[in-house]
């Protein structure tokens, strides 16, 4: 089993506008909240995915940090625990649905520098990024009538920015790979409106200690080698990657654990999971991880 429950907030107006915003309707808010939810049933070949969207009024969706707390509705990612772990995902739509407690694991990744993200040359083309990448995770998971006990490894990652990507740029590819040798691989490729890689490709390599190594867009080579069609868009998507590297003495090919894992959430988007077969220091390698694919297709 994989998934995928992503909360996103944007707001509406800033803080201190908001405030001073008259009128005392209930409804008034200053924050919108979507999530996506997705899950891949690598066995029974099958892939779910839903989305909600809802204002932060009413108690319908929001964010505390004491004690944490993101939901939107009934979907959450809750913590009584100060320092927010061990850390409670629920979320269900239909007959699909997880409960699944994640602890830290390996101590914080603070993406780029020191957790200031690059994505483009202008000011503002930058996110904060940090990442928890090895988290042992168990819990329940429905599929159907069907309720199974699951304990594997879960991946977090949390972004803030106020920009958007340059507008040279249209979309990305992202990896987050766990290896068996206990190191774990982020690495995002931006991809610019002529198909070249951006030179604000980057990514990190994280020790079995924790420890990381940035990786600049020279560092890392990502290879496409095999592509495919979703039937229900009809775009075209990479669907097999060759990604080295020598730094770390990697050579790993990632493949999709099912090709159709796109979303169609009022967004669309490909991200599922992927099975990883390789050498580390020539030495035969495997592991799991999820990809990401935006901007296919526009």
């Amino acid at each position: 089993m994989g998934f995928q429950l992503t909360f996103f907030r944007t707001a509406l107006a800033p803080p201190d506008r908001g405030a001073s915003v008259g009128g005392a309707s209930a409804w008034r808010a200053n924050q919108l909240y979507l999530a996506h939810f997705a899950l891949t049933d690598t066995a029974g070949g099958r892939f779910y995915a839903a989305s909600r969207l809802s204002r932060e009024a009413l108690g319908l969706s929001g964010a505390r940090a004491q004690p944490f707390r993101v939901w939107l509705e009934d979907w959450s990612a809750e913590s009584d625990v100060a320092g927010g772990f061990p850390v409670r995902l629920r979320a269900a739509d239909g007959d699909v649905a997880i409960d699944l407690v994640l602890e830290s694991g390996k101590p914080v990744t603070l993406q780029g520098d020191r957790g200031w993200s690059a994505k483009g040359p202008e000011p503002g083309n930058a996110s904060y990024y940090y990442s928890f990448t090895r988290m042992p995770a168990r819990g329940t998971v429905r599929v159907g009538g069907e309720s199974l006990d699951v304990s594997g490894l879960a991946w977090m990652d949390r972004e803030w920015s106020t920009s958007a990507l340059h507008r040279d740029l249209a979309g990305w590819d992202w990896l987050a790979l766990q290896l068996d040798d206990g190191r774990d691989v982020m690495v995002y490729q931006l991809r610019r409106r002529d198909g070249a890689p951006d030179p604000h490709s980057a990514g990190t390599l994280i020790a079995t200690d924790g420890s990381t190594r940035a990786l600049a867009r020279e560092d890392a080579t990502l290879e496409v080698l095999d592509h495919w069609t979703s039937p229900a868009s009809r775009v075209r998507y990479p669907s097999r990657w060759r990604l080295t590297i020598p730094t770390g003495d990697l050579s790993l090919e990632i493949t999709p654990r099912l090709a159709a894992q796109e979303l169609i959430v009022g967004t669309r988007y490909w991200e599922g999971a992927v099975r990883v077969q390789g050498t580390a220091g020539g030495r035969p390698v495997s592991g799991r991880g999820y990809v990401e694919l935006v901007g296919y297709g526009e």
